[in-house]
């Protein structure tokens, strides 16, 4: 078990280190070390956690609950393994045992036969960070809402296995690891959640087509204004022409 001493012995440096030299002041109790790793791993663990538990609060608490039990279990850590590995499987584990205890979990065997033995299509997500403006902001914001929508909709074990590889990146074999699940049958789930992620975008997008442009309150006022100045203006023109 981790104790936390009163003062904890820093190096100004640590942020630079790697995960294991951080892990090694971690062993000792150092706080500002236990913060550097959670520091690190909060977004791939919140992610995870997230498309277990399918909602932010909880996906939380398994984030925390993770952290706790790693950091109290550092002992049970191997070296020759990743860091970030060990955490993941531990965030996994809390969140699936969560699913299992709220309700009884859908045969898997039977979610992958309703997949169609196609090659799936890889989704194109925006990659761009940069921000230009509010305005662009404001798009990349709702794309993202409609991305995340769409994956809320997924079924747990294709979203599991979509959030690992598509946006965690990880391969194909490294997601089936974690899940504990064949390589082939992760590919499985990974096209149908592609294909369903397709749907659900579209789906989304055909609703949004009747608000595009839209010309309607001061916009259509003013619009009506002109045309009315105008029409006045030809009327007295040919009025004044007529003279």
């Amino acid at each position: 078990m981790v104790r936390i001493p009163a003062a904890a012995q820093h190096i100004p440096d640590m942020a630079a280190l790697s995960d294991a030299d951080v892990v090694a002041h971690a062993r000792t109790g150092d706080e500002l070390a236990i913060r550097i790793l959670v520091q690190r791993h909060n977004r791939r663990l919140f992610r995870t956690a997230r498309a277990i538990v399918h909602d932010d609060a909880e996906a939380e608490d398994v984030v925390q609950a993770t952290y706790v039990h790693a950091f109290t279990h550092l002992d049970r850590f191997r070296d020759e393994a990743q860091f970030t590995t060990w955490l993941t499987r531990i965030a996994l584990n809390e969140a699936l045992g969560r699913v299992r205890r709220r309700r009884p979990s859908v045969g898997l065997e039977e979610i992958d036969m309703t997949a169609e033995p196609r090659r799936g299509e890889l989704l194109q997500f925006p990659t761009s960070l940069f921000v230009a403006d509010p305005e662009a902001e404001f798009s990349r914001s709702e794309t993202r809402r409609l991305l995340e929508r769409a994956i809320d909709g997924l079924p747990d074990e294709f979203r599991a296995v979509f959030v690992l590889r598509d946006v965690e990146g990880m391969s194909t074999e490294e997601a089936a690891s974690y899940l504990g699940i064949k390589p082939e049958t992760a590919k499985t789930r990974l096209h149908r959640a592609r294909k369903m992620m397709r749907g659900a975008i579209e789906k989304q997008l055909v609703g949004a087509f009747t608000q595009l442009f839209p010309f309607d309150g001061a916009r259509c006022a003013a619009m009506a204004d002109r045309v009315v100045r105008q029409l006045r203006d030809t009327r007295s023109n040919m009025i004044l022409s007529t003279d």
